[in-house]
């Protein structure tokens, strides 16, 4: 047969450092290697498409959405997640959590990043077979683990001593992401450094923007905010830290922790459900906390404890090696594939398979 024509929608590359723009960059560019099945375009204005791949909400992305096509929007975000990551007006908040579902309701196909959402995407009423779940990947080509000699000159470029332990945290600079009990647990281990690699992406809709920003400009001392970093640099900032320590109190993917434990870095998550299917809590593949107290105890222990920190590092390796760019390509392929064939021959769908 022909080749099934694909067409993918999205602004996530609009604004910088917002881990969407991460995993659009990767899914792109691994279905544009399945060029022996796919033609890939992005944003295209054409209509000789068998399938529109919406990846943002973005409302003229949504107003392509006709039975001219195969019509699949890519989940990050469920409305509840919203809170605590944009400050809007009530109403306004309001109206955009509606429209969301409504966007949702009008795809064909719905394709989330986290199994957890699927039981409140059928509470808002879409059918469960209509779901897929396929995570995100990170290229090991991109993100891998450098050189002892490596990451003593990426700390040297941050002016960040060599003998000291290295703390990382990193996305938005906004309150869901737990920044503040960041900088609380940076306040408790003064001997050490902590980094913040991310900022305000969304200015000051920010949640919590006065409060955050008012902690950026005149931060501890062990605490450096190093803005919005480039994706092509992230790699340098992962391997010059000594453990990931991400304290959100909730998360979509975190494609985040997915580049980073390609470096073999510990990772400190707070203990969130959503977790729990992806990133392998049942192997001990991370270290968890509850609240501050807990968080601190860790990154002491990590610190202080080599065997301690070596059994985190094989639990880095675990996630890494699973989430690996040829299963992912595999899971992308059959999908493809499989919803074509659903809606083909659906009478209600006029595709242009010319």
């Amino acid at each position: 047969m022909d080749k099934i024509r694909i067409n993918m929608l999205s602004a996530a590359t609009t604004v910088d450092g917002q881990g969407v723009g991460s995993a659009y960059i990767e899914q792109v560019k691994l279905v544009k290697e399945c060029d022996d099945i796919f033609e890939v375009e992005e944003n295209s204005k054409k209509n000789n498409f068998h399938i529109y791949h919406m990846h943002t909400v973005n409302p003229k992305y949504r107003m392509r959405f006709t039975n001219r096509h195969i019509n699949i929007a890519y989940v990050h975000f469920i409305p509840s997640t919203l809170d605590g990551s944009l400050k809007m007006p009530p109403l306004t908040f309001k109206v955009f959590k509606k429209y969301v579902i409504g966007t949702y309701r009008k795809a064909d196909e719905i394709v989330v990043v986290n199994p957890s959402f699927i039981p409140p995407l059928k509470e808002l009423g879409i059918k469960e077979e209509n779901i897929t779940y396929i995570p995100n990947f990170v290229d090991h080509d991109v993100f891998y683990e450098f050189s002892e000699e490596e990451r003593m000159k990426v700390r040297d470029e941050y002016n960040i001593p060599h003998d000291k332990f290295v703390v990382m945290g990193c996305g938005q600079v906004q309150t869901r992401k737990g920044v503040l009990d960041f900088v609380e647990v940076a306040k408790r281990n003064p001997d050490k450094v902590f980094v913040w690699a991310g900022g305000f992406s969304f200015g000051v809709i920010t949640d919590g923007y006065k409060e955050l920003k008012a902690i950026m400009d005149n931060p501890p001392e062990n605490v450096k905010f190093l803005g919005i970093v480039p994706r092509t640099k992230m790699n340098k900032i992962f391997n010059m830290c000594d453990m990931l320590f991400m304290p959100s109190l909730s998360e979509l993917f975190p494609m985040s922790i997915l580049e980073a434990v390609n470096s073999r870095k510990p990772v400190l998550l707070r203990d969130l459900d959503l977790y729990e299917e992806i990133l392998f809590k049942d192997k001990d593949a991370y270290a968890v906390g509850k609240n501050v107290d807990e968080f601190d105890e860790q990154v002491k222990k990590l610190a202080s404890d080599k065997k301690y920190y070596a059994h985190y590092q094989e639990g880095s390796k675990l996630i890494s090696d699973y989430y690996s760019k040829e299963h992912v390509k595999n899971l992308w392929r059959e999908y493809y594939t499989r919803i074509y064939n659903k809606y083909k021959n659906d009478p209600k769908k006029h595709l242009k398979l010319k």
